[in-house]
């Protein structure tokens, strides 16, 4: 495995089990595991685990969210021997920290009742020939969030396929000037990578040994061209898809439709409770209706770290944390976003919690456990997911400005990437078109 990563560094890393942030045990022999997270709720899960149990306890550290923020304190920490006995990594970030050393490899540690409960794709997005590196504890389909009073004064059906998107897209430009059916998000790289995860891309691919880079393969050309398409008529908004700008366009009503993880939910139902009632999702629309599939926005994993000293009791937390309905329910008692569990048997705690009546009554679990099953398995992250993601929206950014195209933001990501990967040491071979 260490090959196939091409990384020395992990080797090193791997077989470290010792650090300075790592577990320890009490006078009255009560095993302590640090845990870092920027996950909301978190306080409340550990509260709820430690008042269950009483030879493991935890201590817990919320940490920011994003690359600046919880990402560099985890690796800083790593690097000085110092890291946590678990922390969160959203997958995206995963082959990254594993590459670094910082997660470590805990194949041997997920035993045959956890993995039979976890979504297969959810794990697999964990995995890398064969090797597990952290455990899922959501992992958020991709669906489309509509406003069905908008719908039904054009007289839109809700589109089945991408084709029909773009006629609905006509549709709205037509009956109101003003309004669009949506936005293409110039900082929403993750977005773009799960419109093209659908469409059958394959950015990175982990074999023989080395890292196999092919940003703009054909499905990705095709996502590009249909988005720039639609931005070249003028079809959908073209600019941030956070910030004050997309908040006044989705509360005036400016936009009819959003794309997001299932995670969504929630943060829609607090950040515009006076559009209650006027939304609804809907499956993504598709490129082969008889073949459907989706790809993922959002989600995140727990990592035990290469300076954990007791690796079997912060898998013991873990797997509680991922699969207990009780860890659910704690973190749901925070005000915490809606989401769709790794272990799907845990779906029935967050529909009882969930309120359908902003979304009209709509039993949205059953869509997002539908969707879920859906994920197309063979998507692979590649190891610098962070810079690349960063090096592609600066492109879109620059196309709203009359410079470039999606697809040339994409090549841009990819030429960007390869010497970071280089300078790690990592065999690569690159396929550009």
């Amino acid at each position: 495995m260490l090959t196939a990563l091409g990384a020395a560094p992990l080797a090193g890393a791997l077989s470290a089990c010792g650090g300075g942030g790592g577990s320890s045990r009490g006078s009255r022999g009560v095993t302590r595991i640090t845990f870092w997270s920027a996950l909301r709720g978190s306080q409340e899960v550990v509260d709820a685990f430690n008042r269950s149990h009483d030879r493991l306890q935890i201590d817990f550290e919320q940490i920011p969210s994003g690359a600046a923020g919880g990402y560099l304190k985890l690796s800083n920490a790593a690097r000085a021997g110092n890291s946590p006995d678990v922390a969160t990594i959203e997958y995206p970030e995963v082959p990254e920290f594993a590459i670094d050393g910082v997660a470590r490899d805990i194949t041997d540690l997920v035993d045959d009742r956890l993995r039979a409960r976890l979504l297969p794709q959810a794990l697999g997005l964990t995995t890398f020939e064969k090797r597990i590196y952290t455990v899922p504890v959501d992992v958020e389909p991709m669906v489309m969030h509509y406003r069905r009073d908008y719908f039904e004064q054009f007289g839109i059906q809700v589109p089945r396929t991408w084709d029909e998107f773009e006629q609905a897209a006509r549709t709205v430009r037509k009956k109101a000037p003003n309004r669009r059916l949506a936005v293409f998000p110039t900082d929403g790289g993750e977005t773009f990578a799960a419109h093209a995860w659908q469409a059958g891309a394959q950015w990175y691919d982990l074999r023989d040994g080395a890292w196999n880079i092919s940003l703009a393969d054909e499905a990705t050309r095709r996502v590009a061209a249909f988005w720039q398409r639609l931005i070249d008529e003028d079809l959908v908004f073209a600019n941030p898809g956070t910030g004050r700008q997309n908040d006044a366009q989705i509360g005036k009503g400016m936009v009819l439709a959003r794309f997001s993880g299932a995670w969504d939910a929630g943060a829609q139902m607090g950040a515009r409770p006076a559009q209650k009632g006027q939304w609804r999702i809907a499956p993504l629309p598709q490129w082969d209706p008889d073949r459907p599939v989706v790809g993922t926005q959002g989600g995140s994993t727990f990592s035990v770290t290469k300076d954990c000293r007791n690796p079997e009791a912060a898998m013991e937390f873990i797997a509680w944390q991922v699969s207990d309905p009780a860890a659910l329910r704690a973190r749901l008692s925070s005000g915490a976003s809606s989401q769709y569990p790794a272990v799907p048997s845990l779906l029935g705690v967050d529909r009882k919690a969930f309120d359908r009546s902003y979304y009209g009554g709509q039993d949205i679990y059953r869509l997002f456990d539908d969707e879920a099953h859906k994920i197309r398995d063979s998507w692979r992250w590649g190891p610098r997911m962070r810079p690349t993601i960063r090096l592609m929206q600066d492109g879109f950014a620059r196309m709203t400005g009359g410079q470039g195209s999606v697809i040339a933001a994409v090549r841009q990501a990819q030429r960007g990437t390869m010497p970071d990967l280089k300078a790690l040491g990592l065999s690569t071979t690159e396929h550009s078109t």
